[in-house]
């Protein structure tokens, strides 16, 4: 009952056509996987037995005898992996339990032996650095710097502001002076530019990293074929999911010194797993937590907030009348958040700050649906921002002209345009169907028929924004969206504002979100895989 390409639903719909009883154990079974599958889109790895068995009764409708036999059956068949976390049976899809084992296997494969550049005195590099830079490190840069190079593998972690970039650098500068083949690589296009900027050296994403090969959908590079490279650095870590990570470590060969750096109070991967964070929590990997805002951080309101909401304070508004980079503003209904979101993208922050509201500013939104959602928000800011632009072309639900701001929403390796990458689209021909948007300066081609890849993007949700930066960020919170009300959360989506950070809240919502710490923790074994190695 897989077939590829297409969804359970309409194959279950086929089944009973072919007469197949909806009580039958083949039916019983596909549902059980596609039930697996789902769990894993909200980030679980594996779900426990019971928990399975009641999704699928409540899906499929067959009594929990034979969902219980169905999950055995599955067992017998090797497409599904039990195992015990906690004293509870949890059932992995197969596919996920290995590339968990993969990661543990790896990162301890990894974690052995001596660093490809030997020892080195941290006493001298040191100094050597600061003369090199300019910059003068803190104590705790220093130490970092200390621990990294005496490890083959090592976490760099922490908030905006304590000197990730500055450690990194120096680390990096540190190896290269004694001749050490190094790579960059980030889980998205836009953090790996980010990291191209903020190094001067090039960073690749990961599936170029690892040669992705779109006609047979594997990547070149694995444990057969390994990078050829002395040290590997991935930055934004927080994003990796158990199956790409699993995919990065095996094509770094034994002798290469592994660097894995990110915030691990951001949100999660989209994709299952929590890996960043379980390697941390393990403890069995060299890690460093950097804490200590700097200076010339401190005065930004942005940074000083993002740590206090991360430490369960609220936000700080500044009351004063000269200009701030942070604002908080309450609003007593959803219908309040609207009409202060829209006077304050179209109005304020135009005049106040002289951003302009298409490209400089970025409305982040805890969910798509809802009036709040991203899709009500964008209906409502394309009209005012772009309505009167032509030609017109409507395809999937949405309607597109010249000059409307438009989000990537799967990775597309022919026009090398990835998941997430904003443009702004450039001309529209009706006659040849063509459809042109231009990302970065770089102006790429989309038949009428290929529209379903993309979005408006006036507003996006904050987990399409992860990895991303923008000049402006205004931020609606309400209750409405209190499912999805997480510290996380908002600190993911205040985190993205690099000059100007506008929260449109209803009081009890931005509580919620500040006190709400992962509401619901991610189903992984990861930890104690580490732990047994």
């Amino acid at each position: 009952m897989d077939i590829h390409g297409i969804g359970f639903k309409t194959a279950d719909t086929l089944a009973q056509k072919l007469s197949i009883a909806p009580d039958s154990l083949i039916r019983a079974q596909a549902g059980v996987r596609h039930v697996l599958q789902e769990w894993s889109t909200e980030g679980h790895c594996a779900a426990d037995r019971q928990t399975l068995c009641a999704m699928a009764v409540k899906l499929l409708a067959i009594p929990v005898a034979i969902i219980d036999a169905a999950i055995t059956a599955e067992l017998v068949e090797g497409n599904l992996i039990a195992e015990i976390i906690n004293q509870d049976e949890v059932i992995f899809l197969t596919p996920l339990h290995r590339a968990e084992i993969g990661c543990a296997t790896h990162l301890l494969r990894l974690n052995q032996g001596e660093p490809p550049w030997g020892s080195i005195d941290a006493q001298k590099a040191i100094p050597w650095v600061e003369g090199q830079t300019g910059l003068t490190l803190s104590t705790s840069q220093r130490a970092a710097i200390e621990l990294v190079l005496q490890h083959k593998l090592a976490v760099i972690t922490g908030g905006p502001g304590v000197g990730k970039t500055t450690l990194v650098n120096s680390i990096l500068k540190i190896l290269s002076a004694k001749h050490i083949n190094i790579s960059l690589c980030a889980p998205t296009g836009r953090a790996a530019k980010r990291l191209s900027e903020s190094t001067g050296l090039e960073a690749k994403t990961v599936h170029r990293l690892l040669e992705f090969d779109p006609s047979v959908f594997a990547f070149k590079r694995n444990d057969e074929l390994p990078l050829e490279l002395d040290c590997l650095v991935i930055d934004e870590a927080s994003m990796m999911d158990v199956v790409l990570m699993n995919q990065l470590l095996k094509a770094v060969p034994s002798t290469a010194a592994l660097l894995i750096v990110g915030d691990v109070d951001q949100l999660p991967s989209v994709g299952p797993g929590a890996v960043l964070a379980d390697i941390i929590e393990s403890g069995q990997i060299a890690t460093v937590r950097l804490t200590e805002i700097f200076r010339q951080a401190s005065t930004s309101k942005i940074i000083t907030n993002a740590h206090r909401i991360n430490q369960d304070q609220l936000p700080q508004s500044d009351s004063s009348l000269s200009l701030s980079d942070f604002y908080c503003l309450y609003a007593e209904t959803p219908e309040e958040i609207f009409a202060k979101l829209m006077q304050v993208v179209l109005e304020r922050i135009p005049q106040r700050f002289n951003l302009d509201p298409v490209n400089d500013v970025q409305v982040l939104t805890p969910m798509n649906r809802g009036g709040l959602g991203a899709r009500s928000l964008n209906i409502e800011l394309q009209t005012r921002l772009n309505g009167q632009s032509g030609p017109k072309v409507t395809r999937y639900g949405s309607t597109y002209a010249p000059g409307d701001k438009v989000i990537q929403r799967i990775n597309n390796y022919d026009k090398e345009v990835f998941n997430g990458d904003i443009g702004i689209i450039s001309s529209i021909d009706i006659e040849d169907s063509l459809l042109q948007i231009t990302f970065d300066e770089r102006i790429v081609d989309y038949e009428f028929n290929e529209l379903d890849e993309i979005a408006l993007a006036y507003a996006t949700s904050i987990h399409k924004a992860q990895g991303s930066e923008y000049p402006a960020v205004v931020i609606p919170m309400a209750m409405q969206h209190f499912m999805l009300l997480e510290r996380n959360l908002l600190y993911t989506g205040v985190t993205r504002g690099k000059q100007l950070v506008v929260v449109i809240a209803q009081p009890k919502a931005l509580a919620m979100a500040v006190k709400n710490q992962r509401s619901q923790r991610r189903i992984t074994n990861l930890i104690s895989r580490l732990n047994q190695g």
